[in-house]
């Protein structure tokens, strides 16, 4: 899942209003409005950069380290685009993964593998498989376009002493690893604190956590620690991110296909 759609929240009352004043009447379309409301809240950013620490557990506790820098730059037409590239350590230095977002078709994602010299597409199922051996799949790092979903409202829940709606999302893509998803969505700041991941035998496969939100600009918050577990085998990864810098005039060139092979 990427980090600028991982800004949620709302308020739920037996009809849910917006500022629009909009009344949502059936589960459907209360799902859907709350992530239609926490994409407006985080939009005009324009792109932003930050450090990420990649930390990867296996079931006996064993860790191994990788260090990224990753991108995003906003597109309110297309789709976000963004850029995730290895620094440490040096067997994975300059592997790069490029995602163009769309709203209404398949995302694009290319990956940069510097020991072959070759920019590989990820295209149809492979979205589904693990990216570079963690807990993350290859869509979960795509940026989370709110028409890829079809919505559900389920609940309100107390999570973690705040008060949270609880959403089933579902992918519209036929190719997603997942059946469905159940997201917890803080109703003071439209931000995502927990998400179960269902495959595509409808188990329960993976839980992330979402923590140490920091606010920038006044306006954007974004997550500090994303932390996925695999429920079948225990394993899990860690994300940390760090040096958050916002609105570096980056352009669309700095997230083309050749700016994969200048990932150095």
């Amino acid at each position: 899942m990427m980090l600028r759609k991982l800004s949620l929240s709302l308020f739920f009352l037996p009809s849910l209003f917006f500022a629009s004043q909009v009344i949502a009447e059936t589960p459907e379309e209360i799902g859907r409005n709350i992530f239609v409301e926490m994409d407006s809240r985080d939009m005009g950013f324009k792109d932003f950069s930050a450090r990420q620490e990649m930390i990867l557990r296996n079931a006996s506790g064993q860790e191994s380290r990788r260090i990224m820098d990753q991108s995003v730059l906003e597109d309110n037409t297309e789709g976000d685009k963004t850029l995730i590239i290895f620094r440490e350590p040096k067997k994975v230095r300059g592997t790069a993964l490029l995602t163009h977002a769309h709203g209404e078709r398949e995302d694009d994602q290319w990956l940069y593998l510097p020991k072959l010299g070759r920019v590989k597409r990820i295209s149809g199922s492979s979205k589904a498989g693990s990216f570079l051996g963690s807990e993350f799949a290859y869509e979960d790092l795509a940026p989370q376009e709110v028409d890829d979903y079809r919505y559900k409202y389920l609940r309100d829940e107390n999570l973690a002493g705040a008060e949270m709606f609880v959403v089933e999302r579902i992918p519209k893509s036929t190719d997603s690893g997942y059946t469905r998803q159940i997201m917890w969505v803080d109703k003071k700041e439209y931000r995502i604190f927990q998400a179960d991941f269902y495959d595509r035998k409808d188990s329960h496969a993976k839980r992330l956590t979402i923590s140490n939100y920091k606010l920038y600009l006044d306006k954007y918050w974004r997550a500090h620690h994303l932390n996925m577990v695999n429920q079948t085998d225990g394993r899990s990864t860690d994300l940390i991110m760090s040096e958050y810098l916002f609105q570096e005039n980056k352009t669309a060139d700095d997230f083309s296909q050749a700016s994969l092979r200048r990932a150095r």
